[in-house]
């Protein structure tokens, strides 16, 4: 753990990251190498086969059908480690508060895991034209039901990596955050306050719309591909104003 100390010199020690922040999480914490380990279980969870290796072709085919649904699902799962692991680097971290929101955010993506890869699953057999073939849902409003649960997950987990910066941003002082490093943080906070948002507009879509073939809870995650580009390149743009990055 990276202790600070007040009398700071020792500042700009700290390596300095591609975006001009200081890494001072230079060490990785017991809380970040559980979180990692979690994680990694997660992973376990999503792999194509995990009760038996395939005996026949037809077997082997079946679990190679999977790879699809499986890298969509890691490369979500891939996508919140990353945003706890860049806060871990930023600020190093390890109180009760980081502790709490760091066993929250297991928590939340361990009960996230399967209806994460049951909603990828359906999703490519859709979009692949074998939307017939294996589990099926009875009707459209179990299919809203699956958005509404993957949705909460979503917004939870987005929601935790919020409270992880903004407990940082209270800390800036001890922290020494430079006004580059403050907006920074303002901007990942409102980057996945973004996320949160897309994410609980499809669960109230879920929740409030009649079930039909439009599928608007799905299709709400869109929006992220035009939102997050546009959030990005502002943000970007008015962190030139800071230097250094």
């Amino acid at each position: 753990m990276t202790t600070l100390s007040a009398d700071a010199p020792v500042r700009e020690a700290f390596p300095i990251g591609k975006d001009g922040f200081r890494l001072r999480g230079r060490e990785m914490t017991r809380t970040e190498t559980f979180t990692d380990a979690a994680f990694a279980f997660a992973v376990t969870l999503l792999v194509i086969s995990v009760d038996s290796i395939p005996t026949s072709y037809t077997e082997l085919r079946d679990a190679l059908a999977g790879i699809p649904a499986f890298g969509a699902s890691f490369i979500l799962l891939w996508f919140f480690w990353y945003g706890h692991w860049q806060w871990s680097r930023r600020f190093g971290l390890e109180d009760v508060p980081t502790i709490l929101l760091s066993f929250g955010l297991v928590f939340v993506m361990l009960s996230y895991v399967y209806p994460l890869k049951f909603l990828a699953t359906l999703s490519i057999a859709w979009f692949s034209g074998r939307a017939n073939e294996g589990f099926m849902l009875s009707s459209f409003q179990q299919l809203y039901d699956l958005f509404a649960i993957y949705g909460a997950g979503f917004v939870a987990m987005s929601l935790v990596i919020v409270a992880l910066n903004a407990y940082a941003y209270r800390k800036r002082t001890e922290l020494e955050l430079d006004p580059r490093e403050c907006f920074l943080v303002k901007s990942e906070i409102g980057a996945w306050l973004i996320l949160a948002t897309v994410g609980a507009l499809s669960v109230l879509f879920a929740i409030m719309m009649e079930p039909s073939q439009l599928v608007a809870p799905g299709w709400t995650y869109m929006l992220l591909a035009v939102v997050m580009p546009i959030y990005g390149r502002a943000t970007g743009r008015r962190a030139k104003r800071y230097g250094r990055g």
